[in-house]
């Protein structure tokens, strides 16, 4: 069998859109225009590539975007005092300090620092205990992603046996949470796991989430199950180039699965789809109004 490819692009699209509607809607009925403060320290290069593409997305989806660049000697006093301007400024809805932080900063004060309400990221640690206690919030954006992705494929996720493949705290861990959310019944395997082949091999929903360049080999794959690869990992490719893989051989899953994410164009295009959703939801909440249906 041949795998449906499941098209992040599109998908993300899709949700950027619908968006883009509920933006109009809110300034137009409500005069509320979202806005999303992003912090980049330092000059690394992903970095910077990465803002860039979502301080447009939010442009795009008629939100104000508020791009703060910082050098990389910027002290750890320097940014919370920086972020504590931004959680106290009304315009501003979410706030997403890009990561990682050059050092000697502590990125776990920092995130600590970020108003929960303004926590676009989902990562402060009462956004973290509202998810795990199944209580609204702000949830991680790529963990979001995974789950939209997962049902353009599956109806209802209640019931699958799923496995995730990774226990950080930016994507294994809450999404473990999204899917018990959801009624599947979840596996967190990790590097101490015994037998990852066979753990792998009983899902009917595997998500790969440990940053190891094409771990998850395709007689891993239980035949027709749904593979979102979360993993992007830059490695060595002809002519001096670099190319994108992910945490999946793709070539070996895509002849087992029933669906499965490309890497590149799979999960993270839906990542800064969700980070508008969140901006989006963050303003809404802010602002005393109801959730938007995105």
């Amino acid at each position: 069998m041949s795998a449906r490819i499941i098209d992040g692009k599109v998908l993300a699209a899709e949700l950027r859109a619908a968006v883009a509607a509920e933006a109009r809607r809110l300034a137009a009925g409500q005069g509320l225009q979202p806005g999303l403060a992003v912090v980049l320290v330092g000059d690394n290069a992903a970095s910077r590539s990465y803002v860039a593409s979502k301080s447009r997305a939010v442009l795009e989806a008629g939100m104000r975007s508020f791009d703060h660049r910082l050098a990389a000697d910027t002290s750890e006093r320097e940014l919370i005092a920086l972020i504590q301007k931004l959680n106290a400024d009304a315009a501003v809805h979410g706030i997403l300090v890009q990561m990682p932080l050059p050092p000697p900063i502590d990125a776990a004060r920092v995130i600590a620092s970020v108003d929960p309400a303004k926590d676009v990221d989902g990562f402060h640690p009462l956004n973290a205990g509202r998810l795990a206690c199944g209580l609204p919030g702000l949830v991680p954006c790529t963990p979001m992603g995974c789950i939209k992705l997962a049902k353009t494929v599956h109806a209802s996720l209640a019931g699958l046996d799923a496995l995730v493949l990774g226990r950080s705290n930016i994507v294994g861990k809450p999404l473990f949470q999204l899917l018990l959310a959801e009624n599947a019944t979840v596996t967190v395997a990790h590097s101490r796991s015994r037998d990852l082949p066979a753990l792998c091999r009983r899902a009917d929903l595997l998500c790969a989430a440990i940053g190891r360049p094409e771990m998850v080999r395709g007689d891993w794959i239980k035949p027709g199950a749904t593979v979102i690869d979360v993993g992007i990992n830059r490695v060595a490719g002809g002519a001096q180039k670099s190319r994108l893989i992910g945490d999946v051989c793709f070539a070996e899953a895509v002849d087992v699965a029933g669906a499965i994410t490309p890497v590149p164009g799979g999960v993270g295009p839906m990542t800064i789809a969700c980070l508008l959703v969140n901006t989006l939801r963050a303003a809404c909440a802010q602002a005393g109004l109801p959730q938007p249906a995105v």
